[in-house]
């Protein structure tokens, strides 16, 4: 459809330079050409645009907060306020902005500030749509730059250009919400009022069926026409597709039915208020016992530093306050905070994993981290709150039907190796640091996956954020089975449908050799800044080890910190001097699992400080978090964004490397621990680990 509108910019232009002087010139009100703010800032991330403390609201007042945790150098060299002062109308930044959390307070801080179009190499999925459902226009082609500095109205299309269909309708109408209203009605029974846009492409069979029935159907056509076997994801895809979408295109933007939609305490609120201006109040909520609502990422702010000491808790109550009523509005699935407020039940998603998604299901969920659940083998995968609240009403949510990428991993961990690992391994590569796997589904395969539990499987999905893909997914198995059994009193056998095709097509094929992967971190700032332990160049004290979050606090990731712990209580070690060792279960179930391993005694004996779930200082907001820009942090968590879990720098590891490092006081893998106490074992005796660890650093 043609759109002969064109759109005229008339605010300045924004480069997010590396250099902080460039920046606080342009600040300044000072024109600055690109040439002259090279190199751009690659890896923006959600927590430099709109960084956790600032997420107390979620209307205009979020202008004054654009890019105030933005990195250049050393230096934070942009104050509240500064964008709207500074009258710009345009960002222009580098590779693979708008990582990390699905935030949709990012893009709206930015609107709200008066930025209406995002010019960056690359974007990340989800921030990318959050911005396409707020009516902000994002490009890639630098070439509008200088037609918008030489002053030309630019035609709508040139926004649109290499989008699908779908994106594009929605574009049009100046965001989702007004696009919804007009093409679906809010209804339980989701009957599209206006026809859906073309996605054109060969018949796509929706029904269920055996693996037979499946590829005799008409399979997914690549973009060359070309007929093709399809992938686990796609299966699933093709089992949800809005029936008005049954001849979708491979790569097309399409609505698909959400088994499981969900929310957290940051955006409950704000998914309310949309609805509600979109569709009234009370709204007709599509399938409400399939929307659950989660109260766990604001559950420890009392025993968060910043939030007390910048008297923030008014706003956290605020927050709380807007996913309260809903849930007292509407007959969902909830998840509380515990008596006396101490913790949650467990964090979003792994209660998902734990007691509600099943393989071939869709989970939609308002936080990059829903793939966790993608370790069952089902589809799942992080939306903004305008997403969640169109579904909500609509029980659909956008989706592209994306590539998918297939990670290999033949032969066998080595002991002290774990999913982590892999994790660190796969971002540290120059295809992923580049973006070429953005927006691609991790299907994870080969021996090494097979061998390993779900709760190390979810590691890998989890991850998949940080990796920039849609999701991640792991093919269920007797693996699948034994968990559900174990975990939900489930019979599960899986389907023969629920596996990739033998010929399904791959936009890259990783092959991984499992015994060549070592222990790994990453460098503070950024989870692909990996680096093999034994290559680090200088040994890095540590003050704060942190295990836990949905990363770091299943069961499989306490057999781990216990393991390290219990075998240096054996030797006399105990924490390192002056280092604090925190520990946060992910769920009370995980809890629960400790006290009856007697994991809870080691714990005690080691010197460790536990915690209730609740997410917690990996969202910057509870007990584990540093204080003061010279602490340094080792931590399970999943990423290491300036920050995230404090001003001080962070370092992701393994759990294993995180306890054996809390006890060494440097950075050290368990298995360089063990080597190091066997060619001391004559000069540290029993209960010597005060003076281990000096002679360590």
């Amino acid at each position: 459809m043609h759109d002969d509108r064109a759109i005229r910019f008339d605010g300045r232009i924004l480069y997010l330079s590396c250099d902080p002087a460039c920046l606080r010139r342009q600040l300044a009100g000072e024109p600055v050409t690109l040439q002259a703010a090279l190199p751009l800032r690659d890896d923006v991330s959600t927590d430099e645009i709109t960084p956790v403390t600032t997420m107390l609201v979620y209307d205009q007042r979020l202008g004054r907060y654009p890019y105030v945790g933005l990195k250049a150098g050393a230096e934070l060299p942009i104050g509240e306020d500064a964008i709207r002062r500074g009258g710009f109308e345009v960002t222009v930044a580098g590779k693979r902005y708008g990582k990390g959390s699905s935030r949709e307070h990012s893009p709206l801080a930015e609107r709200a500030a008066g930025v209406r179009l995002i010019v960056a190499e690359s974007f990340e999925r989800i921030y990318r749509q959050n911005c396409d459902n707020l009516g902000i226009f994002t490009t890639t082609d630098f070439s509008v730059l200088r037609r918008i500095e030489a002053g030309e109205a630019i035609p709508i299309d040139c926004f649109l250009k290499g989008r699908d269909a779908l994106t594009q309708a929605i574009l049009r109408h100046g965001g989702l919400m007004a696009y919804s209203r007009h093409a679906l009605r809010g209804t339980t029974a989701n009957v599209p009022s206006s026809p859906l846009p073309s996605t054109a492409g060969p018949a796509v069979s929706t029904g269920a069926g055996c693996a037979e029935s499946e590829r005799a159907a008409p399979g997914l056509r690549s973009k060359t026409g070309k007929d093709r076997g399809i992938t686990l994801a796609e299966k699933i895809l093709r089992r949800h597709l809005h029936p008005d979408m049954a001849h979708a295109e491979h790569g097309s933007g399409v609505f698909v039915r959400a088994d499981w939609r969900f929310s957290h305490d940051y955006f409950t609120g704000m998914s309310a208020h949309l609805m509600h201006e979109a569709y009234g109040q009370p709204a007709p909520l599509h399938d409400p016992g399939r929307i659950v609502a989660f109260h766990d990422h604001l559950v420890l702010a009392p025993q968060s530093v910043p939030h007390v000491r910048g008297r923030l808790l008014p706003g956290v109550a605020s927050l709380v306050r807007g996913h309260q009523d809903f849930t007292a509005a509407y007959p969902v699935l909830r998840y509380g905070q515990l008596p006396g407020g101490a913790g949650a039940e467990g964090i979003c998603h792994a209660l998902m994993t734990e007691r509600h998604a099943l393989p071939g299901e869709v989970v939609a969920g308002t936080d990059s981290h829903t793939p966790h659940a993608g370790a069952l083998g089902c589809l799942a995968f992080g939306v903004g709150s305008t997403d969640m609240a169109n579904s909500w009403v609509t029980g659909y949510v956008r989706c592209p039907i994306p590539d998918t990428l297939r990670v290999e991993v033949s032969g066998r961990l080595a002991p002290g190796v774990a999913a982590k690992d892999i994790v660190l391994v796969l971002l540290s590569s120059e295809a992923v640091r580049c973006g070429d796997a953005i927006g691609a589904v991790f299907e994870y395969g080969g021996e090494a996956i097979r061998a390993m539990t779900i709760d190390e499987r979810a590691t890998l999905t989890n991850m998949a954020a940080e990796l920039g893909g849609f999701t991640g997914i792991v093919e269920p198995d007797a693996q699948t089975t034994a968990f559900l059994r174990e975990r939900r009193g489930l019979a599960f056998e899986p389907e023969p449908w629920m596996r990739s095709d033998p010929d399904a097509a791959y936009r890259h094929v990783i092959h991984l050799d499992a015994a060549a992967i070592q222990p790994m971190v990453a460098r503070p700032g950024d989870p692909g800044n990996g680096v093999a332990v034994a290559d680090l160049p200088e040994e890095v004290k540590i003050d704060i080890a942190y295990g836990g979050s949905c990363t770091g606090g299943k069961r499989a990731d306490f057999d781990a910190y216990h393991e390290v712990l219990r075998w240096g209580l054996e030797r006399g070690w105990r924490l390192a001097p002056k280092v604090r060792f925190f520990l946060q279960f992910g769920t009370l179930d995980v809890q629960r699992y400790c006290a009856e391993q007697g994991y809870l005694e080691t714990f005690a004996e080691a010197g460790v400080e536990l915690i209730l779930p609740g997410c917690g200082s990996c969202a910057n907001c509870g007990p584990g978090q540093s204080t003061a820009p010279d602490q340094v942090t080792i931590s399970a968590i999943n990423r290491n964004f300036p920050g995230r879990s404090g001003p001080g720098d962070v370092w992701l590891a393994s759990p294993h490397t995180v306890a054996a490092s809390a006890l060494a006081g440097v950075i050290r893998d368990f298995d360089g621990l063990r080597r190091m106490a066997a060619v001391g074992s004559d000069r540290y005796p029993q209960g010597a680990a005060g003076r281990f660890a000096a002679d360590l650093g």
